[in-house]
């Protein structure tokens, strides 16, 4: 269901997901419980941190939450470590999604380090638009600040300076992306 913690930091990862419809948002939390957005998942993806827990029988440093009605299949860690030694496409899969994972992490840190909160929040945003499919968002100002780990007036602030500039249009809980 929309706002489910399907995977929480700290917990014991027993099982790997493969999102089968929806759309999952992946945090890190601090010390002080901000979180920060590293990717979604969407369908046919598997989170990377839940493999390297599976595969370290480790607990979780993330917290995966879906962020529209989802539906999962979840592979226990045995049956992951069986097929990863029998199927080779299956073992090219884990691969080929924990390098995705992790380039969407660097992608993270990039913008974090390199772009201002404006890009940041168009980047953000064009996100949103690809993999919802749709060019509504349906997301508070503070949920995007929350996702961005800024504050929620900035956001404000920033989303009325690209209506101003057509980029965008705001709505009651909403925002309307207009550049494609």
């Amino acid at each position: 269901m929309e706002g489910d913690i399907i995977i929480d930091i700290a917990e014991n990862v027993k099982f790997m997901p493969l999102l089968v419809s929806g759309i999952i948002k992946i945090l890190r939390e601090d010390d002080d419980g901000n979180e920060l957005l590293l990717y979604f998942l969407e369908k046919g993806n598997t989170c990377a941190m839940t493999l390297t827990c599976c595969i370290g029988n480790a607990q979780s440093e993330i917290r995966a939450i879906a962020e529209t009605e989802v539906c999962l299949i979840m592979i226990p860690v045995q049956k992951m470590d069986e097929w990863m030694a029998k199927y080779k496409t299956w073992r090219a899969f884990v691969l080929q999604s924990y390098q995705n994972r992790f380039m969407e992490v660097l992608d993270t840190v990039d913008s974090i380090a390199f772009l201002n909160m404006d890009k940041r929040l168009l980047k953000y945003l064009a996100n949103k638009v690809k993999i919802s499919n749709t060019n509504i968002i349906e997301s508070t100002h503070q949920q995007i600040a929350d996702d961005l780990n800024t504050s929620r007036v900035v956001i404000s602030r920033l989303l009325k300076t690209l209506e101003k500039q057509k980029q965008v249009e705001l709505n009651r809980n909403s925002i309307k992306y207009l550049l494609h």
